[in-house]
């Protein structure tokens, strides 16, 4: 049997995948060592071979576990539920490409004319265009504050800056001065979204895939991290006035290895929303169980501290502000898994 970190050198992938894959319930090792070792047997390695033959066509992980562990009768693992939904990615694609194409062809155009536009300025405002395409409609776009009020991108504006002037400071995220950054950041951010909790779901994730088009307005990934850093400063301190301090110290290592995972949980939530309304498929229940997963490695399950954490959502906006977490959100998840009290009032805190 093989140790985690020597499945990881043959496969030529990271440990830290290898547990993901294990966190999300995609390749559980077959056994442990008496030390707690990840142990893999000749099963578990042509289960990774699978694995890695479907990413390469694309297909998303939460894809590869359905069509891996599901029956065929299973409406949303089917061959062709599967190929379905690769085939309707493609197609966005498409779409992306050709209204690419279109505003090219338009540059092209004024160019032959004898246009003299500022190539650069012309080509950055193409991108964001392209881009926030790819992630809103033409009314989105149109209504939503913070791409159609002048005002709301004269804050932002303003916000990148004195983000920026912070870290190039060298000022500490836990710093009075960064933690009134993060909460006027939140602020803005609700208010230029309308608190739509879906589009800032989709702005988070906007954020994460187009890294360049954000760097493009300050928005850098280094400010971003600042920023993140400093949001949680601000949200420790609230959560300090109900939780103990053992597990604060839980949730600082839980957002240490797993922080970067809560949006892209998040958006595939919403997404599956969209998809599945009723919450009755298996994706459906298959994101409900990694939610649970995550929020018990983060608070654990002792009772009286998922109350304090749920008292504290409750009672603290700041907790959920710019996450894309709302009501809608997590009533979905529990109807996707139906627990008992104790559990469904902790998701409904997560």
């Amino acid at each position: 049997m093989l140790k985690v970190g020597e499945l990881a050198a043959l496969a030529n992938l990271t440990v830290r995948t290898l547990h993901h894959y294990d966190s999300i319930g995609l390749l559980r090792p077959s056994a442990r060592s008496d030390a707690g070792d990840r142990l893999y047997d000749r099963d578990d390695v042509a289960r990774l071979q699978q694995i890695q033959a479907l990413r390469v066509l694309g297909m998303g992980l939460a894809d590869i576990g359905l069509y891996l562990d599901n029956p065929l009768d299973s409406p949303g693992a089917t061959a062709l539920a599967v190929v379905e939904r690769q085939l309707a990615a493609v197609d966005r694609q498409i779409l992306e490409a050709t209204q690419m194409r279109k505003q090219l062809l338009h540059l092209r155009g004024e160019l032959l004319r004898g246009a003299a536009p500022d190539l650069s300025e012309w080509l950055t405002t193409l991108e964001q265009m392209t881009v926030y395409e790819q992630y809103f409609t033409k009314d989105e776009l149109e209504h939503i504050p913070i791409f159609s009020s002048p005002e709301a991108r004269r804050d932002w504006q303003r916000l990148v800056e004195q983000g920026t002037g912070l870290m190039r400071s060298q000022v500490a995220p836990s710093s009075s001065a960064a933690k009134s950054f993060a909460q006027r950041w939140l602020d803005a951010f609700q208010r230029s979204t309308g608190n739509d909790d879906a589009i800032i779901t989709r702005i988070n994730t906007m954020a994460i895939r187009e890294q360049q088009a954000m760097g493009n307005q300050g928005m850098t990934p280094e400010l971003m991290g600042y920023v993140m850093l400093s949001v949680a400063e601000l949200r420790h301190d609230v959560y300090a006035r109900y939780l103990a301090p053992e597990v604060l110290e839980r949730m600082r290592r839980h957002q240490a290895e797993h922080g970067h995972e809560w949006p892209g949980l998040i958006a595939a939530v919403r997404e599956e929303m969209g998809r599945d309304p009723g919450a009755q498929g298996p994706e459906a229940r298959a994101l409900a169980r990694r939610w649970m997963a995550m929020f018990q490695d983060m608070v654990g399950t002792d009772p009286v501290t998922v109350e304090a954490f749920r008292r504290a959502s409750a009672n603290e906006p700041v907790l959920r502000m710019g996450s894309g977490i709302g009501d809608d959100l997590l009533d979905y998840l529990r109807k996707a898994m139906p627990a008992p009290a104790g559990a469904a009032r902790s998701m409904r805190s997560a």
